[in-house]
């Protein structure tokens, strides 16, 4: 099972492998507070994606098509991904505020639809 979740947010026993998947390193976050098992930033949207995007429920169709087509060219970590997934539980975190509109969610999704 892939989950979502605010990398903010207090781990659980259901969230497996902990991946922060965000290029940027999560504000207010100490590294010493942090609570992950890897640290993914190649497989987040480029610079120029994430700045266009800048988490605008407009621009959300447009991200997700573009991050989508990123994901593509991103095989070794897609791959990497999967063979996790395959073995166990996976939450991709990230930092963003909004929990609808974010990279993560476009890659629970593309991860979902290539387990299938």
């Amino acid at each position: 099972m892939i989950r979502v979740k605010r990398v903010y947010e207090q781990p659980s026993d259901q969230d497996g492998l902990r991946i922060l998947v965000d290029r940027l390193w999560p504000r207010g976050l100490r590294k010493s507070e942090a609570r992950f098992d890897l640290w993914m930033k190649e497989i987040a949207p480029d610079d120029r994606l994430r700045k266009w995007f800048s988490h605008d429920p407009e621009k959300w169709e447009e991200f997700r098509k573009c991050y989508l087509k990123e994901l593509e060219q991103k095989e070794e970590y897609v791959q990497e991904l999967l063979g996790k997934a395959r073995e166990k539980d996976l939450t991709l975190l990230y930092a963003a505020k909004d929990e609808t509109f974010n990279n993560a969610i476009v890659l629970k999704e593309y991860l979902e639809s290539r387990l299938k």
